[in-house]
């Protein structure tokens, strides 16, 4: 289906992006929102690879550590959400996201869903998540990586009560799984590399795999 890039480039600014940065790293042992990645905190690079893609608002849920991380991403134009349940898992911070979005007086028209911890995000994939929901008309669109498939991806808005009623650890993984007759994939294949450990930190920073 033929999309030009004055019709995308209109219609996504409904589109918004949440990272989600509110997690207690506990098996990193510090905040790994807080890790040097790229000159810069990893939180700040996964956000400035938001603000840099075609999402608007840019939505950042914090929650354990917020009050050191948000130094990090006070001076960048985001809407930071403050997420004071982060204890009681991943479904808590998406819960406060969707319940943002709510609140605006913009019609949102779907949501990305990003994690703070997938250091080869880029707003090119970002890009190709919207650029597909608008060419396949799919109302999700997740990333395929490691024989899954996962965040980033985007959820149209039909999908916000879905992902609001999400209890405990579970993440947007499952409503993607929930509803797989309606999901398109495009392929992103270092969405598999996440940082939990020190050990998984020490590879990243010791890798030569290139961004995409």
């Amino acid at each position: 289906m033929e999309s030009t890039t004055d019709q995308i480039e209109t219609e996504k600014s409904t589109i918004a992006i949440m990272i989600l940065a509110a997690g207690a790293s506990t098996r990193m042992g510090t905040p790994k929102q807080l890790l040097f990645y790229q000159g810069r905190s990893l939180v700040q690079y996964i956000t400035e690879m938001a603000i840099a893609s075609v999402c608007n608002p840019v939505i950042v849920v914090l929650g354990a550590y917020s009050e050191q991380i948000r130094p990090q991403i006070n001076h960048l134009p985001v809407s930071i959400v403050e997420n004071l349940d982060w204890a009681w898992g991943m479904s808590a911070s998406i819960n406060s996201g969707i319940q943002f979005l709510h609140n605006l007086s913009q019609n949102i028209e779907a949501v990305v869903i990003v994690l703070c911890d997938q250091p080869f995000l880029s707003p090119q994939i970002i890009n190709q998540l919207v650029d597909a929901y608008y060419s396949t008309k799919k109302p999700i669109v997740a990333c395929e990586y490691a024989g899954t498939l996962g965040v980033p991806a985007l959820f149209s808005k039909i999908f916000f009560s879905e992902l609001a009623e999400l209890q405990g650890t579970s993440g947007a993984k499952k409503v993607i799984h929930n509803n797989l007759s309606q999901v398109f994939s495009i392929p992103f294949n270092q969405g598999n590399i996440d940082i939990d450990t020190p050990k998984d930190y020490q590879k990243l920073l010791s890798s030569n795999i290139d961004l995409i």
